[in-house]
């Protein structure tokens, strides 16, 4: 293995622009570990080795010359096969578009390349980002670095894998419930949410290409990386208002107060609302705030006085109205909602599956939709943002669990999910920790901070108020100081 794939996008970028390393050494580096690793991890599923080897000998030569492309000037990453790449195939997984070349970059792409990235390639999802495993019909399962027999995560799951695995060092990806968050908890890696309409989604592929675009809200573009600082870069890249879709304010990243971690105000929970959490989980977010209490930082166990359940039913009814209008209608992708529907109303505890009834949401909007309904839940989100905004005012972060459970093994969607003896059903097993910030659009960073006795990876969410993403990342990079920080799997 090569130090190299272990490097944060940050510190390659120093590298290469200070000529310590090249930018075809670091490419090289990336290359033999795709080689070595990628059969088992099925992480990237296309790849673009000989324009990013024509790249990198070009950002070589521009240095040599004295020109600087930006601030991550010949530093490889990867691109989740949702977003549309320029000249590269861009699947979302799903099989109608296999030969799917777009003409243009998605608009956070073209700022990565603006800014000097080299494209290495696309990072497997499951089908059009709907599902919490990295399963799709087009390319082979997505496996977890630290057990192939579990899941990374979804939909974000071949970016996950590729930065835990040191495939990438840097992946831009999205999150619509918990895509980013739930991959980067099950994988051991930081990932970063951004405030709602922080960054332009133009040219992410969830509706089909040709297809209204539906999706105004709840929805973001942000990164997986193995530090903070890197999301940080990432950001200040991609941020920002777009021609193409004039939804995204231009409103300026913020400055970060320079406070340390004594002078901050932290709320934490383990558990919250009638969902269960894995106690290994609650284990380690208890650690995490005995530490912060023990350096000095204002801590304090509390839960919002927020309807978590109204959340959870509003977010879908928003989602079946927008996806409705936005997805397939194939018979093979007919069939297979419906089979995961099934399996989703049918499996796990009973008063669980009453709590989440998520077939229970969806069919009767899918069967008899309203525009009077739609508004009515955009409505309730309104205040449900509101009521957030409020709770959150008085602390500089809340901290809490990602998921009810660390990463599970493979299964078919919908199929329960384990926690504590419980059969828990399978979209909130992995949702109703994540979901909620997506409905109120609040940013939020994923940290790891521990391992299961079966050393599995486990994360945590770091809440931040709306439109402090620098703020929140700050704080993020402090905390993460104490708590630990990156590991890589064994074998990588």
């Amino acid at each position: 293995m090569s130090d190299l794939v272990f490097t944060p996008a940050h510190q390659l970028a120093q590298m290469i622009c200070e000529r310590t390393v090249s930018s075809v050494e670091v490419l090289d580096a990336h290359l033999a570990q795709i080689a070595k690793h990628n059969t088992q991890l099925n992480a990237i599923c296309t790849l673009d080795e000989e324009r990013a080897r024509q790249r990198a000998r070009l950002a070589d030569e521009a240095l040599a010359r004295g020109e600087n492309w930006g601030i991550l000037h010949g530093v490889p990453i990867t691109i989740k096969d949702t977003l549309e790449t320029a000249g590269l195939r861009t699947t979302a997984g799903y099989k109608p578009l296999k030969d799917y070349i777009p003409q243009q970059d998605a608009t956070a792409v073209a700022r990565l390349r603006a800014a000097g990235a080299i494209i290495l390639g696309k990072t497997n999802p499951a089908e059009l980002a709907s599902d919490y495993q990295g399963i799709n019909d087009l390319f082979a399962r997505v496996n977890n670095p630290w057990n192939l027999n579990y899941t990374p995560g979804g939909s974000s799951s071949g970016s996950a894998a590729a930065i835990a695995g040191g495939l990438s060092p840097l992946d831009l990806c999205s999150d619509f419930g918990g895509s980013i968050r739930q991959p980067a908890h099950f994988c051991g890696v930081f990932g970063l949410k951004p405030t709602d309409r922080r960054v332009p989604t133009t040219g992410h592929i969830l509706e089909v290409p040709g297809m209204p675009k539906c999706i105004r809200q709840m929805f973001t573009v942000g990164a997986l990386a193995r530090s903070v600082e890197d999301l940080y870069l990432c950001l200040q890249v991609i941020a920002g208002a777009d021609l193409y879709q004039p939804e995204i304010p231009p409103v300026p990243l913020d400055s970060p107060s320079i406070k340390s971690l004594q002078n901050r105000r932290i709320a934490w929970a383990d558990e919250f609302c009638a969902f269960p959490v894995a106690s290994e989980i609650k284990l380690a977010i208890q650690s995490v705030a005995k530490i912060l209490t023990d350096v000095g930082t204002q801590v304090e166990q509390w839960v919002p006085e927020f309807d978590f359940v109204a959340a959870w039913q509003i977010y879908y009814a928003i989602a079946t109205y927008n996806l409705m209008y936005s997805q397939p209608t194939t018979f093979d992708y007919v069939r297979n909602s419906i089979a995961f529907l099934f399996r989703e109303a049918t499996q796990g505890d009973r008063a669980l599956r009453k709590l989440s009834n998520v077939p229970g949401m969806v069919f009767p909007i899918f069967l008899n939709p309203s525009l009077k309904g739609y508004f009515e839940a955009l409505s309730q989100r309104d205040r449900l943002i509101a009521q957030m905004d409020r709770e959150l005012e008085q602390w500089d972060a809340w901290l809490c669990p990602v998921a009810m459970t660390p990463t599970f093994t493979h299964r078919a969607k919908g199929q329960a999910v384990t926690v504590e003896g419980k059969k828990v059903p399978y979209m909130m097993a992995s949702g109703a920790y994540t979901v909620p910030f997506n409905l109120t659009g609040h940013p939020v960073v994923v940290i790891p901070i521990g391992q299961t006795l079966d050393g599995l990876p486990i994360g945590m969410q770091i809440v931040g108020k709306r439109w402090r993403e620098m703020e929140l990342l700050a704080i993020a990079q402090e905390i993460n100081k104490v708590v630990g920080g990156f590991q890589h799997p064994s074998g990588y």
